[in-house]
């Protein structure tokens, strides 16, 4: 038996989901399920002809009744066990963090090294915490020094460590898990009251859970087809009344009970459950159900490029002068626009000039520092009269003609060759003349063309938005099969790009980290912020990836997709088995009166009463053995819908069709060597 199964079947979700299952049998919280409510209602029809069998006069019919009335209340129990099971695997997880919370011990750092232990709830933004082997992470943050393997187990249910570092995207860490190696320092991101435990807690403790478009248009249509066989089930008795045939009541309600479609019925709250479940252990708190679901109907996706389709960590590569000016002269402009610059970049065109250049003291420069803004695209230093800059090229050309500078004629040309290699240029100017360019490499992650082609197998769109110019967009677009870029993107630009897509009737997902993707992030349907993102970020999304790996959102739309396929495929089954259903019970009801209806007794089941038992039982014992597929979702793999719709027929149709007649037929034989 694997972890997952394991933790499914741990023994306190057990008991707690068996007494949750008995609390749920109250008719209050019955009604908000109609196919559950009728079964209610038809078990206390039951009760009733049990305890007052003269008004009924089903005097003979007493031990058939109250064997009917416990198999009834049975399905009852095991459909409410399902969503229970599923509600209190979460609550017996939010128990341990609860009390992992209050436990949490902090070895705090102050500016002089020393240690000083306080509690965890202790802990703001900024604090530097030691964290050793054997020790628990007191809080959330990142880490900037060292490295160390860490068990996350309490909070995704996996047992295999990850390995976190500093100043990689991996240094984002959990409060809560345990550090099995080495040792870490980490700096506190997030005060109490909001780190992933206190999210997780609030999550699961919330008094309801909000229901996706596509489980409310199920559940109406569960609704209209249980009123559809009420109204049949109830006009049958008196129109087999007129023509001389008599039917019992109980065997009337058995009728009901199998043409409503129970199973659907029984575990359709506990599918929808299991979504948050499922993108929790992938590290990625959804704010709600509906986020998750959401993305299995995702028809586009927004990637940025820098992070996600390439590592980010962009390096200069080399300095190319315009006419008329030295290597030195590009190297010293270069070196000090990106003098105060801290970003990987501007430390890497340091260290370039630095090898390719004889650099005096830098610490000597003063001046006032120009910031990279996403508007201007940008930075620089204005020192002793001289204004040093450097950005992307388009800016730096603005920039320079709108001080009456020359553009040089070759600019373009070593543009546009730099970007056909795929890496970036960066203007670099001092006053109003523009010394050259920078080279910039960046490099496409491997295999980042296979997962967007995974995208493509699901019939979803990628656009790709950069910052950077057209011709590198278009470079990196083709070599990874994105389908359409948009280059040189400000931030208004991406949060257009969204309302643009949805006014087609699409469905949008994106990805974002900055204070300048929150809008983009709001807007989009499935909104994924990064943790090592801003608090802006984060809370204009609906989902916060823990890990901060962007391409995460190809695992959380296969699980949006595969809660929908879940979905159809019990559906699917739980209708399949309703027909099956009907050669039991229909020859069993009408032997006695039509005789001839014996030629749909294809079962050969003993007899009336064994048979529509059989029906019964099995009706009520195959809720319980699909629980598992339920919360653990049907495998999913990238097809068209015609493929899935063949498939899920072909295993869920037909499987729907025979497992009943197997079934029943067994039951049935059961039932007579215990008689």
């Amino acid at each position: 038996m694997n972890q997952r199964l394991k933790h499914l079947f741990h023994s306190k979700v057990i008991i707690r989901a068996f007494l949750e299952s008995i609390l749920k049998l109250n008719p209050k919280l019955l009604i908000k399920n109609p196919v559950l409510f009728v079964l209610g209602t038809a078990s206390f029809i039951i009760c009733l002809l049990i305890v007052f069998p003269v008004y009924f006069h089903t005097e003979d019919q007493i031990t058939y009744n109250i064997n009917v009335f416990f198999v009834l209340l049975f399905t009852i129990l095991f459909a409410n066990f399902a969503e229970a099971l599923a509600e209190g695997r979460g609550r017996v997880h939010a128990d341990s963090l609860i009390k992992t919370r209050k436990e949490l011990k902090a070895k705090r750092l102050s500016n002089d090294g020393s240690i000083t232990v306080v509690a965890g709830s202790e802990l703001r933004i900024g604090d530097r915490v030691l964290v050793e082997m054997g020790d628990l992470i007191p809080g959330d943050g990142r880490i900037i020094e060292g490295i160390a393997a860490i068990d996350e187990s309490s909070v995704n249910g996996e047992s295999a460590l990850v390995i976190r570092e500093a100043n990689s995207k991996n240094s984002s860490v959990i409060g809560g898990t345990f550090v099995a190696s080495d040792w870490i320092q980490v700096e506190i991101t997030v005060n109490p009251g909001h780190t992933f435990l206190d999210r997780m807690v609030q999550m699961v403790e919330s008094a309801t859970r909000q229901k996706s478009p596509n489980e409310i248009a199920l559940t109406t249509l569960l609704a209209v087809l249980t009123l559809i066989f009420l109204i049949v089930v109830i006009t049958l008795y008196p129109l087999a009344e007129f023509v001389g045939i008599h039917l019992e009541i109980s065997s009337l309600v058995v009728l009901l009970v199998c043409l409503i479609p129970t199973t659907i019925g029984g575990l359709l709250s506990a599918i929808g459950i299991s979504g948050i479940d499922r993108v929790t252990r992938i590290n990625v708190l959804a704010k709600s159900g509906k986020a998750v679901e959401t993305a299995g109907d995702i028809n586009t996706v927004i990637l940025d490029k820098t992070g996600t389709i390439t590592f980010g960590n962009r390096m200069a590569a080399a300095f190319y002068p315009v006419k008329g000016v030295s290597p030195e002269q590009l190297v010293d402009a270069a070196v000090l626009a990106s003098l105060f610059d801290e970003t990987p970049e501007g430390r890497s065109i340091i260290e370039l000039g630095k090898r390719h250049h004889n650099i005096s003291d830098l610490k000597a420069y003063q001046g006032e520092v120009i910031s990279f803004t996403a508007e201007e695209r940008m930075s620089g230093l204005n020192l002793n009269g001289s204004f040093f800059r450097k950005g992307a090229v388009s800016a730096i050309c603005s920039y320079i003609t709108v001080r009456g500078g020359h553009i040089p004629e070759e600019l373009g040309e070593r543009s546009d060759y730099i970007a056909r290699k795929g890496g970036t240029p960066l203007a670099v100017s001092k006053d109003n003349h523009i010394l050259g360019i920078i080279y910039l490499k960046d490099t496409i992650k491997p295999g980042i063309r296979e997962r967007l082609s995974y995208l493509h197998q699901m019939g979803i769109r990628t656009i790709m938005c950069t910052g950077d110019n057209p011709l590198t967009a278009a470079t990196i677009a083709h070599e990874v099969g994105i389908d359409a870029y948009y280059a040189e993107s400000k931030p208004e630009d991406k949060l257009q790009l969204v309302r643009a897509e949805q006014s087609e009737g699409k469905l949008v997902a994106m990805t974002g980290d900055g204070v300048n993707d929150a809008p983009a992030l709001a807007q989009a349907d499935v909104g994924i912020a990064m943790n090592s993102g801003t608090s802006v970020a984060k809370e204009a999304a609906n989902m916060v990836d823990l890990d901060s790996d962007p391409m995460k959102i190809l695992d959380v739309i296969s699980i949006g997709k595969q809660l929908l396929i879940t979905r159809g495929a019990v559906t699917t089954f739980s209708i399949a088995n309703d027909f099956s259903k009907y050669f039991a019970i229909l020859p069993a009801m009408f032997e006695a009166s039509m005789p001839q209806l014996q030629i749909f007794n294809i079962m050969q089941l003993q007899s009336p009463t064994t048979a529509v038992l059989s029906a019964l039982i099995f009706n009520a014992v195959i809720i319980p053995l699909l629980i598992p597929v339920a919360l653990r979702g049907v495998t999913y793999k990238p097809m068209s819908a015609n493929q899935l719709l063949s498939r899920n027929l072909a295993i869920y149709g037909v499987g729907g069709l025979i497992l009943p007649f197997l079934g029943i037929k067994i039951i049935d034989t059961l039932l007579n060597i215990l008689n």
